[in-house]
C-alpha cells in the first residue's frame, strides 16, 4: 500500500471515525445505541452461561467484544449510573446512596452524554438511565421521559403493593426515597413485606410492563432518528431483571425449574466481618419474603423469576437490534450494553447487591463497533465503569473532558490480551461502626477490600481478601492466616496506590510502523 493512500486511513483510525461513505467527502460519525440493564448479572449465553436464553444479547456480543472482567464503582443503582455518566468515582461524584444528584457536588461537570451533545449529536434517553427521579436536564436533546405503566399484571399483586403506600413515614425515613437509600446499605425497614409478591408470571402481552413500552418507544425513535443529519446517541433503559421478577409467561416457560441449580455457597464467608455481606433488605419489602435464610424451593422460584427476567429484556433488546437493522443504522451504529452492577442469587446466603463482593461489583460489559477485527472475541483484562465515557467519545472522535477517572478501552478492541490494568476498585458503605467505607481492589488473582472510618480513614475496622485461583468464589477471607502476612502487607501497598497507581502500560506506535509501500 503507497503512503498517501495509508495516511488518510489511519487517520480516521486514530480519530475514531468510521469511513467516508461513497459520494462523500468526510468520514460519517458514528451513531450510540447506549442500553443499559437494571441488576443484571454476567450469567449470559455470552458469557458462558449456556443455560441463560439470552439470545438478542448475544448477538451483541458476536459482532463486538465480551468484557468477562468489568467492574462497576459502588453496586447499587445511582452511585454507579452517577459514576459511569460523569466517568469518575463515587468519592468524586459524592453520590453513595439513592437521594444525592452528583451535581450537587459536580455543578458544572460535562456527562457522556452531554458531552455527544456539545460535539454535534443529537442526544435522547428513555428508560431507567439515570437513577429514579435523579435526571439530569442539561444532559440530553430533547427531555428525558419513560412510558407509564403497571407494575403486576394481576389485580390481587396490585392490591397488595398498594399496601406500600398505606405507612406513614416514621423515625429518620421521613420519605419513600430515605427509605430506599436505608434499603440500599442494609438499614432495617419499617415497611418489611409491604410490596406485592417477589414474582409473577402472567400471560400478557410484552407491552403490559414498562420494558415493553421503552422497547416499542425506543424502535419508533429509531426511525425518527434515522431521518436527521446529525449522528445521534440513544441511550435506552430497561427496569428488569431488578425485582419484582414479573414476566410475561413465555418467558417463565423457557426454563425447567427442575434444572435450576441453587447457589452451591449458602453461607457467608468464613473469618470476614459480619458486615461484609447483609442478607439482602430490598428483597425482604416483597410479600412472601420471610426474614433469614431463604428456603431453597422459594430460592428456586425467585431464581426462575430472575432468569425470565432477563429473558424478557433480552427480547425487548432483541427489538431494538432489528430495527436498527431493518433501518441499514447498523453499519454505523456502536452498540453498547452494560448491567449496572452485579446481583446476588443466594451467594453467601444473600440477595440483592449492595456489597463488595465479586458478585456485586462484576457485571456485564458488551461493546460492538462497525467493522470492529475482533468481533466475537473475549478479554479477562480487568476494566471499569468509568472507562466507558473516554471508550465511546475516542471511538466517536470526541475530546476528552480533562476530569475522567477511566481509561478508553479502545486498545483492547485492537487487542484483547495486550497489558491492562493491573486492578479494579470498587468501594461500598456501612452504617455499622458510627459509618464504614469499604474499598475493594480486584487484582488478576485476588480481592482485597479494606474498611475504613468515614470520617476517619486513617482507621482500618477489617481487611478482607479472597483468593480466586483457589477459591473463586470467595468464601474464605485467608486476610488473618499470618502465612499470608507478607502478602497483605504487599496488597495494601498497591491499594494505597488507588487507582492511579493500577493504569495501564502506554504503548506508543511509531508513526513509522504504519508506512509500508508497495
Amino acid at each position: 500500500m503507497k503512503l498517501n493512500k495509508l495516511i488518510p486511513a489511519a487517520f480516521s483510525l486514530a480519530a475514531g471515525t468510521l469511513p467516508a461513505v461513497a459520494g462523500t467527502t468526510a468520514p460519517q460519525k458514528p451513531n450510540v445505541l447506549f442500553i443499559v440493564v437494571d441488576d443484571l448479572r454476567p450469567e449470559l449465553g455470552c458469557y458462558g452461561k449456556d443455560y441463560i436464553k439470552s439470545p438478542n444479547i448475544d448477538r451483541i456480543a458476536k459482532d463486538g467484544m465480551v468484557f468477562n472482567r468489568a467492574y462497576c464503582q459502588q453496586a447499587v443503582c445511582s452511585p454507579t449510573r452517577s459514576s459511569l455518566m460523569t466517568g469518575t468515582r463515587p468519592d468524586t461524584t459524592k453520590v453513595w446512596d439513592l437521594v444525592t444528584h452528583f451535581r450537587k457536588a459536580l455543578p458544572d461537570v460535562v456527562t457522556l452524554q452531554q458531552n455527544f451533545k456539545n460535539n454535534g449529536y443529537f442526544v435522547q434517553g428513555m428508560g431507567k438511565v439515570f437513577h429514579g427521579s435523579l435526571d439530569d436536564a442539561q444532559s440530553w436533546s430533547v427531555p428525558w421521559g419513560t412510558p407509564k405503566a403497571i407494575k403486576y399484571a394481576i389485580e390481587e399483586n396490585r392490591v397488595l403493593d398498594g399496601r406500600q403506600f398505606e405507612y406513614e413515614p416514621d423515625g429518620d425515613a421521613k420519605t419513600a426515597e430515605i427509605k430506599a437509600a436505608r434499603d440500599a446499605v442494609g438499614m432495617p425497614s419499617s415497611k418489611m413485606n409491604s410490596r406485592g409478591p417477589a414474582f409473577e408470571g402472567a400471560d400478557v402481552p410484552d407491552n403490559t410492563f414498562q420494558d415493553g413500552k421503552v422497547a416499542e418507544l425506543a424502535v419508533s425513535t429509531l426511525q425518527e432518528l434515522s431521518k436527521k443529519k446529525e449522528p445521534f446517541f440513544l441511550a435506552v433503559g430497561f427496569i428488569k431483571p431488578h425485582l419484582p421478577f414479573v414476566a410475561p409467561k413465555k418467558y417463565w416457560d423457557l426454563y425447567d425449574p427442575a434444572t435450576i441449580k441453587l447457589a452451591p455457597n449458602k453461607f457467608r464467608p468464613k473469618d470476614a466481618p459480619d458486615y461484609a455481606i447483609l442478607p439482602g433488605g430490598e428483597l425482604r419489602n416483597y410479600y412472601g419474603i420471610p426474614e433469614g435464610s431463604i428456603p431453597d424451593d422459594l430460592a428456586r422460584q425467585l431464581k426462575h423469576g430472575y432468569y425470565a427476567a432477563v429473558s424478557y429484556t433480552d427480547a425487548q433488546v432483541g427489538m431494538l437490534l432489528d430495527e436498527l437493522k431493518r433501518l441499514s443504522l447498523d453499519k454505523n451504529t456502536i452498540v453498547i450494553l452494560w448491567g449496572d452492577h452485579g446481583w446476588k442469587l443466594g451467594e453467601h446466603d444473600a440477595w440483592c447487591k449492595h456489597s463488595t463482593c465479586e458478585n456485586d461489583a462484576n457485571a456485564p460489559l458488551i461493546l460492538s463497533v462497525p467493522g470492529m477485527k475482533n468481533a466475537g472475541a473475549h478479554t479477562d483484562a480487568l476494566v471499569e465503569f468509568v472507562d466507558v465515557y473516554p471508550t465511546l467519545s475516542e471511538l466517536a472522535g470526541l475530546p476528552l473532558p480533562s476530569h475522567l477517572e477511566g481509561t478508553s478501552l479502545k486498545p483492547l478492541l485492537d487487542n484483547p490480551k495486550r497489558p491492562w490494568k493491573t486492578a479494579a476498585f470498587s468501594q461500598y458503605p456501612r452504617s455499622q461502626k458510627g459509618g464504614l467505607m469499604g474499598y475493594s481492589m480486584r487484582t488478576d488473582r485476588y480481592r482485597f477490600t479494606v474498611w475504613v472510618g468515614r470520617t476517619d480513614r486513617s482507621k482500618v475496622d477489617a481487611v478482607e481478601l479472597y483468593d480466586h485461583q483457589t477459591d473463586p468464589q470467595e468464601n474464605v477471607n485467608i486476610a488473618k492466616d499470618p502465612a499470608n502476612a507478607a502478602l497483605v502487607k504487599q496488597l495494601m501497598a498497591q491499594w494505597e496506590k488507588g487507582w492511579q497507581g493500577a493504569k495501564p502500560p502506554v504503548v506508543t506506535a511509531k508513526w513509522w510502523q504504519f508506512w509500508k509501500c508497495d
